[in-house]
């Protein structure tokens, strides 16, 4: 009986460390306005490797809907069976265990795809790199989107030109970066002045 309340405890706490969603995902201002530690972040990821926020954010907000633990849809074994996950992919940047263990390496960053701090970081670096690579400005969203979702290799070869849906996704996503940069010049200021008092 004790065991299983220690466990309980357990599980209440850690599943209350978690952050929950903006209760706004569609404003820029109201995600950094609820979270201002992801503000921050978000600056340190943008000066460490060049990569807007709203690009970032947009990114993010495609792949996890801000959801800290999202995981990919499940795989079935005869239509029925769960039989695991489609991917690793899994937290903030939905990054999956290969190019996560890069950035590890690449970086010497450890870090949690759980953690928001971490998860931008990654978006930015893979941004950077795809920039480096394949000349994809870190500004362009529709195409950066497409490399981070089929991966350079995939976006080299083109694979995304046989799913109009994958393309429609990407328009999705630059619009939602349109949007998010348009608010955020509104409440840059209040952002840059509530920082200053913070610190």
């Amino acid at each position: 009986m004790k065991q299983f309340l220690l466990l309980t405890l357990l599980f209440m706490f850690l599943t209350g460390c978690v952050t929950s969603p903006p209760s706004d995902q569609g404003n820029i201002c109201s995600i950094y306005r609820e979270y201002p530690d992801w503000y921050e972040d978000s600056l340190e990821m943008q000066k460490e490797y060049g990569t807007p926020l709203h690009v970032a954010l947009a990114i993010m907000k495609q792949e996890s809907s801000f959801v800290a633990d999202a995981l990919p849809p499940r795989d079935y074994l005869l239509w029925v069976i769960p039989w695991g996950r489609v991917s690793s992919a899994y937290g903030y940047a939905q990054a999956q265990d290969p190019v996560w263990g890069e950035y590890k390496t690449g970086t010497g960053n450890g870090g949690s795809r759980d953690n928001f701090d971490d998860a931008i970081m990654f978006i930015g670096w893979y941004a950077t790199g795809t920039h480096r690579q394949l000349g994809i400005s870190q500004w362009d969203t529709y195409n950066q989107y497409l490399a981070y979702h089929e991966g350079r290799g995939g976006y080299s070869r083109n694979t995304y030109r046989s799913k109009p849906w994958l393309m429609q996704v990407a328009h999705k996503v630059q619009q939602q970066s349109e949007i998010y940069n348009a608010q955020l010049k509104q409440c840059r200021q209040e952002l840059d002045d509530n920082r200053s008092w913070w610190f």
